[in-house]
């Protein structure tokens, strides 16, 4: 098996039972998002990714051509995206005003997920617009959102994130790019950004680049910066395109995987200077940068999950079909295939369970910020909002971390057949290792989870979410033997994780250095504790549609059978974590870095 099949019922289910969907629907803007609505949208969208973007995913991997400054795509590619622009896909998430679908986040992270299952070098394109486009109505005058929304939401024009160079990749306080007026009421961009997603290629007629530049006469470090947009082409009054702006891409990176995505060096001003307008407030880039970024950091975290869901059907795929070595226990004559090994069954088990663990935590993030931007309650719409500022790291972070390990492990499914390229097994795991370093590397999400999110606020958002999980215990005391276990599993796994939140909040308030060392996995306690409570509310949500008699049975006792897998053989990492935590920070300060 090479394809892809949008796993639509449990996409489906996660958004009715962990995202709230019926909820969500009832918040003003939202009624139209009703359960049949979705459903068919899903189906539409799956029908996309399975006749569309599944088939290109292995001609992505021969890379794009960059010569005399022009970027082609892989064959297909340019193609698919017509498509996907013609059937109005770019379009789903944004407001009607500006031509878009104002269907929930919560949504359009499923139908994110189903794009980067099918092709995740392709759907990385329409995560930068979906940034750019997030940039602009946020901070944007009115004469720029009506100049270059409705083309960004249409899919007609593409948008880009510039913020790294050479000497500032995390330390933007370091960027060289500058501004200066041009006397008209424009700016003139001089300067070279590295490592550009999509700055150059063959989709569209013009590219949109967001681009953080030093402001005219601003302080030096990252209060001296801006936000600028920068169209490839200019745009005229009547919308139109004008002269070729001074922008180019002058090369492309050649990479470990995701070679369909082309990345780029661009260049600003190298023949007088690149015309760009101001977002927002003058020295505020940082800030109105950090609307993509967050933005960006969530569907991040669906490229891990849209990988890790790829990887698990190919080696499904091959474990089924594949026959080697008796199986133990079997009759002698059986000729059964890998999958009846029980090593093999663990590894295909930790797959799913891993991949469902971040379905259940994107889409969660994404009904909070529904709720946050919705909700008709301002003080509802500021708890949901901290849920979402707290979660959106830990998606990131953990779910990419997620994505390279499930990947890994569908090679090891493979066996030596996973080594060689013909299976596509290492693709995958080729084009999921950057998941983990760009956005903002895993490490600097730890730091930002540590610092902005659980110190600043001295651990109010956590402990009130350690608190619901811990209060919908309750609920699992009902007959059977998987919930009550799921509730044995979680109630220490939760004290871990409270345990784990006083620690950095103590140790903040003495060396900040104890705090950052244990970022990492305090990070990765986080995520797998509430990932692991996330199935089990799935799993107690598929209890009561198998006793109310609602959907397919055998598909519901997999969702139970799979989360109390987790519970008994993932969430016991939590244990370890929490020793990193407490105490693997003042050994690791006990290292001399020259020494390493």
């Amino acid at each position: 098996m090479s394809g892809y099949e949008a796993p639509l019922a449990d996409i489906l289910f996660m958004l009715e039972e962990i995202a709230g969907l019926g909820e969500i629907a009832a918040l003003p803007g939202y009624e139209e998002a009703s359960p049949e609505t979705i459903a068919d949208i899903l189906t539409a969208a799956g029908t996309f990714a399975g006749e569309v973007l599944g088939p290109i995913n292995r001609n992505g991997d021969k890379g794009c051509v960059f010569k005399d400054g022009k970027v082609t795509t892989p064959e297909g590619y340019r193609d698919a995206y017509q498509r996907f622009v013609a059937d109005g896909w770019n379009a789903v998430a944004f407001d009607p005003e500006y031509g878009g679908q104002g269907m929930p986040w919560a949504v359009t992270t499923a139908l994110q997920e189903i794009w980067n299952g099918g092709s995740v070098a392709f759907a990385a394109c329409p995560m930068l617009t979906q940034a750019a486009v997030e940039a602009i109505y946020h901070h944007g005058s009115e004469a720029q959102r009506a100049k270059y929304l409705p083309k960004l939401i249409s899919g007609e024009w593409t948008g880009t994130m510039n913020l790294t160079e050479a000497q500032a990749g995390t330390d933007l306080g370091a960027i060289r790019t500058r501004a200066e007026e041009d006397g008209k009421g424009g700016y003139r961009l001089t300067g070279q950004k590295i490592f550009i997603t999509h700055g150059e290629h063959d989709f569209v007629e013009n590219i949109i680049h967001l681009v953080l530049a030093r402001h005219p006469g601003g302080p030096e470090g990252h209060k001296g910066l801006s936000l600028f947009v920068c169209p490839k082409f200019l745009v005229n009054d009547d919308g139109s395109l004008g002269a070729r702006n001074d922008v180019a891409c002058v090369s492309i990176e050649h990479k470990l995987g995701l070679h369909g995505s082309p990345t780029c060096v661009m260049a600003y001003g190298e023949n007088g200077g690149a015309y760009a307008e101001l977002v927002g407030e003058p020295l505020q880039g940082l800030p109105h940068m950090f609307t993509m970024m967050n933005n960006a950091r969530l569907t991040v975290g669906v490229q891990g999950l849209g990988i890790a869901e790829r990887a698990t059907q190919l080696a499904s795929g091959y474990a089924h079909q594949r026959v080697q070595s008796a199986v133990v226990g079997a009759p002698a004559d059986a000729r059964l295939p890998i999958l009846h090994h029980p090593d093999v069954r663990r590894n295909l088990a930790t797959m799913q369970a891993l991949t469902q663990g971040a379905r259940a935590l994107a889409i969660f993030t994404a009904g909070a910020l529904d709720r946050a931007k919705r909700h008709p309650d301002a003080a509802e719409r500021a708890r949901q909002q901290a849920l979402v500022d707290l979660l959106i790291p830990i998606t990131k972070a953990w779910s990419t971390d997620q994505g390279i390990r499930v990947s890994s492990l569908g090679i090891q499914v493979h066996g030596g057949a996973g080594y060689i390229e013909q299976t596509g097994a290492a693709q995958h795991y080729r084009d999921a290792r950057i998941f983990a370093i760009y956005e903002g590397t895993n490490g600097i999400q730890a730091i930002d989870l540590i610092g902005r999110k659980v110190q600043r606020d001295e651990g109010k958002a956590m402990q009130a979410l350690i608190a619901a999980m811990t209060d919908s215990l309750a609920k699992f005391g009902v007959a059977g033997e998987d919930l009550p276990a799921l509730r044995e599993r979680l109630q220490p796994a939760l004290q871990r994780l409270g345990s784990g939140t006083d620690y950095v909040l103590l140790a903040g308030k003495g060396d900040p250095r104890r705090a950052l060392a244990v970022a990492q996995p305090y990070l990765n306690l986080c995520g797998t504790v509430i990932a692991g409570w996330l199935l089990a509310q799935a799993a107690l949500a598929a209890s009561r549609r198998l006793a109310d008699g609602q959907g397919d049975p055998a598909y519901l006792r997999r969702k139970i059978a799979l989360a109390r897998f987790y519970a008994d053989n993932i969430l016991g990492d939590s244990s370890a974590y929490l020793t990193q935590v407490t105490a693997g920070g003042d050994s690791l300060l006990a290292i001399d870095p020259e020494a390493l």
